[in-house]
């Protein structure tokens, strides 16, 4: 625009103003700007999947002025519309352009770059024009193709079904089966469905196509290819969306796929039909995971029902539980079953699966060492016949003679063969120490001495090997004796099915005198002997196992354990799991005192490097993690302690504090400490077995170990009374007992434990009341004295009457009341005593329905101290 033009304005608008001549006022500047060249609207635009967008379009107007009449400047609007005209509709013919009278004609730049345009647009319409002429002609080829395929495929099978006619007229036998061939195949002009074995390549080839085709259509994420555009179905639009196109909706769009397919699928589920609306949905089966306990709610949870379902269940089994409640493993069980789900039962004890490993191969077991247990009767030689095959004297440092550990030595022969020995004490608290022994060995020796012959531990050691089911040998020690007896002995065991080879049995005896030295070897080869019929094997290429045989507390060494490997080898720096305890090997130790890295079957060592002091009997396992040992030893710990809590809980509360009420139950607290479990566990059961009903003692604490301060503290809040067997007190826990007045008692001989703990048991239990008789007297007459009532004159006619007796009133031998005696005189004076011949006077307490010819039955109540 020229400013020329914006000057005529200006002094229009200023005419104007003058012409109408307004009042003097306020109001808003008029705006000088000029006309606007660009139209703005809007177009909605069409996506695929039926998304639409409003899309915002300016049409930008280029004026063109050029000087009219009387010289001014006049805007050509002729040119423009041309323009547009070409571009907008490329496919008309080139019409000659039309200018206004007083127009100029067009530049050469203009017209180059229409007849450029005008050019493309004939070329685009020349590019469809052919595309569609040969979809024709392919269209065209492929129908004259089908039709030769037709013809000939009639031609073949009308020669087909005059050879199958010939045929049966040859073979009129075969007419059936030829008469079924000739009516599957279709008459000419019939359409028939191709047959496989006639199809030609290309066939083949689009049949392929379309399967192939098909299988990506189903596979997951797999893009659809675009459907052909068939024969005479218009193109859809390409390109770029023009003005014009947008303006006057000439572009043929037509729905998207995606919106088509979402109309059908609404279609389908709203016209579907509804029998399955109403069927309640099915029941998922489960497989329930149920440990040994299990809360109601998380056994809800693993079933995915709801917790008020369960506790519903429960309550129809009579079982009130809240939804925090643990139930056991057997009501899970059924409440899984109830719901239809399938149980699957898992333990805490499934961590100890694979601990032992698997069964060792005959090829891999080399021959070992024979492991002998020496069993029998108190004081009949067991040590001293062990001291005199090692050679040594381990017998004078036992305390009071009897043998208060299991020992296990190894001892060589002169021939190089080795055997394993286990001493077992023999004292009768000892029982399952010997109990032990027994399912660990493999030969018992079973001492017997000559001249007290079979007693009553010997006959317990019978029957612990005969559990065992291992060989029994019997050596009949003491022979040095004057007063020896073999015969006596050999004919006793008959008492207990062992029948001695020299009375036609299998049982292998042995006299022997272990003072004297005395058929020592002809015992070696016996048990030698025996080892060879059992075969004895194990595989030493396998982690350790075995059993342990002691365990006990060292200063400066720490826990330390005899182990008596069973199959393996045992080395310095494996991880095992002793019991309820886990460590690594720090050293091994043999029997003779000497270090030693590994240790094979049969061998006993000593262990250390546990990090506590297993139980005697306890197996030994080693394991290839420290994860592992702590995860088995975390289990047993907790087993343990549940079956202490279990143990302690017997009976229900309500018994319990009706006991505590009436006074019946009576326990003497007590702490025991010892030197080794075997010991401590041995004690343990004796002071047990002494309880009833009435009393009992209660350990509130046991260990190996000396007793410290802790100990004390334990006792003072208690009341109870600490035992240290073989152990002592350190100086802070003296002190501290002796600051509390807390009582701590040293043994080392378990008959004395047993007796003092008996005796104060004993002193708990309440005393027995006994009836002692005193006299009779006889009623002769009656006086009835003010203030004090009836007075019986009696004569004293057996024994004597005292005052503050229990007396008895019989009228004809029969008793019509039981009292007190209120007075006793003689004359007119209170006596202690009327002896028997003299008369006295006599008044019972509260009772006066008293005849002459009555009896009086004196007699007293004594306590008597009760004993275990």
């Amino acid at each position: 625009m020229s400013a020329e033009t914006t000057g005529s304005d200006l002094d229009m608008t200023t005419g104007k103003e003058n012409e109408q001549k307004k009042p003097l006022k306020l109001a808003r500047p008029g705006k000088l700007e000029l006309k606007k060249t660009v139209e703005t609207g809007q177009v909605r635009q069409s996506f695929s999947h039926g998304r639409s967008k409003a899309v915002t379009v300016e049409v930008k107007r280029s004026r063109t002025f050029a000087p009219g009449a009387g010289g001014r400047m006049t805007e050509v609007t002729a040119a423009r519309e041309a323009a547009e005209r070409a571009l907008n509709a490329p496919t008309q013919a080139v019409e000659p352009e039309v200018l206004t009278p007083d127009g100029p004609k067009l530049t050469a730049g203009e017209r180059a770059t229409r007849v450029h345009a005008l050019e493309l647009s004939r070329q685009e319409e020349e590019e469809r024009r052919a595309a569609e002429a040969e979809a024709q002609a392919r269209a065209d080829e492929e129908a004259k193709r089908q039709a030769e395929e037709d013809a000939r495929r009639a031609v073949e099978d009308e020669a087909a079904r005059k050879l199958a006619e010939e045929e049966a007229k040859k073979f009129p036998s075969t007419a059936p089966a030829a008469a079924v061939e000739v009516a599957d195949v279709p008459a000419a002009g019939a359409p028939r469905r191709e047959a496989p074995a006639r199809r030609d390549a290309k066939a083949i080839e689009d049949e392929a196509e379309a399967e192939a085709r098909a299988k990506r259509k189903a596979l997951p994420g797999a893009k659809t290819p675009p459907a052909r555009r068939t024969a005479g179905e218009p193109r859809r639009r390409q390109g770029k969306l023009t003005i014009s196109q947008a303006l006057e909706g000439g572009d043929g769009r037509q729905r998207s796929l995606a919106s088509v397919r979402r109309q059908r699928e609404k279609l389908r589920s709203t016209t579907a039909p509804t029998r399955h609306a109403h069927q309640p949905p099915q029941r998922v089966v489960r497989e329930v995971t149920v440990p040994e306990t299990i809360t109601v709610q998380e056994l809800a949870n693993r079933m995915a029902a709801r917790g008020a379902e369960v506790v519903k269940t429960l309550m129809k089994m009579d079982v009130m539980a809240t939804i925090n409640e643990v139930i056991d493993a057997d009501t899970a069980e059924l409440v899984v079953a109830e719901f239809g789900h399938k149980l699957k039962r898992v333990s805490a004890a499934d961590v100890e699966i694979g601990l032992s490993g698997t069964p060792d191969d005959d090829v891999a077991k080399e021959p070992r060492a024979p492991v002998v247990t020496i069993m029998g009767h108190v004081d009949h030689g067991k040590t001293s016949l062990l001291d005199a095959l090692r050679e040594t004297d381990v017998a004078a440092h036992e305390a009071g003679g009897i043998t208060q550990h299991i020992g296990a030595y190894q001892v060589q022969l002169k021939s190089g063969q080795k055997i394993t020995f286990i001493d077992t004490p023999g004292h009768a608290a000892f029982t399952e120490m010997r109990l032990r022994g027994a399912t660990v060995t493999d030969i018992v020796v079973l001492v017997v001495a000559a001249d007290d012959g079979i007693m009553e531990q010997t006959v317990e050691a019978i029957n612990h090997a005969k559990l065992a089911k291992v060989p029994i040998l019997v050596a009949i020690n003491k022979m040095d004796r004057p007063d020896a007896d073999p015969g006596k002995v050999k004919n006793a065991l008959l008492q207990h099915d062992l029948v001695v080879e020299d009375m036609g049995g299998d049982v292998l005896t042995i006299e022997v005198s272990a003072k004297e030295r005395t058929n020592l070897d002809k015992l070696e080869e016996t048990i030698l002997l025996q080892a060879e019929l059992l075969e004895l094997a194990a595989n030493p290429n396998r982690p350790a196992e075995g059993a342990i045989i002691e365990a006990k507390l060292e200063r400066g060494r720490g826990p330390v354990a005899t182990v008596l490997v069973q199959r393996g080898t045992l080395r310095v720096g494996d991880i095992l799991v002793a019991g309820s305890e886990w460590g690594r090997v720090r050293a091994l130790v043999n029997d003779r005192g000497e270090m030693v890295e590994s240790a094979g079957p049969s061998v006993p060592v000593e262990v250390l490097g546990l990090n506590g002091a297993p139980l005697a009997g306890d197996t030994l396992s080693v394991v290839d993690s420290d994860a592992r040992a702590r995860e088995i030893a975390d289990f047993r710990q907790q087993s343990k302690r549940d079956q202490d809590i279990a143990a302690s809980g017997r009976g229900t509360l309500e018994q319990m504090m009706a006991r505590i009420q009436e006074g019946e139950a009576s326990q003497l607290p007590m702490i025991i400490k010892s030197d080794v479990h075997g010991s401590l566990e041995a004690i343990v059961n004796s002071l047990q077995k002494l309880g009833t009903d009435e009393v009992k003692v209660q350990i509130l604490h046991s260990g190996v170990g000396g007793i410290n301060e802790s100990d004390i503290t334990l006792a003072r809040a208690t009341g109870a009374t600490i035992i240290g067997f073989n152990v002592r007190a350190n100086a802070q826990a003296r002190e501290l007992a002796r600051r509390d007045n807390v009582a701590i008692k040293y043994y080392s001989i378990i008959y004395n434990v047993v007796d003092d703990m008996k005796a104060a048991l004993s002193g708990m239990l309440s005393p027995t009341e006994r009836e002692r008789f005193l006299g009779y007297s006889e009623i002769r007459q009656i006086f009835d004295i003010t203030k004090v009532g009836k007075v019986a004159g009696c004569m004293i006619t057996e024994g004597m009457v005292k005052r503050g007796a229990k007396v008895r009133l019989l009228r004809d031998d029969v008793v019509i009341h039981d009292g007190t005696l209120k007075t006793l005189r003689r004359f007119k004076d209170e006596v202690r005593e009327v002896k028997e011949g003299y008369e006295c006077g006599m008044a019972f307490e509260n009772y006066s329905d008293i005849q002459v010819g009555d009896r009086i039955e004196c007699y007293e109540i004594e306590e008597v101290a009760r004993t275990l």
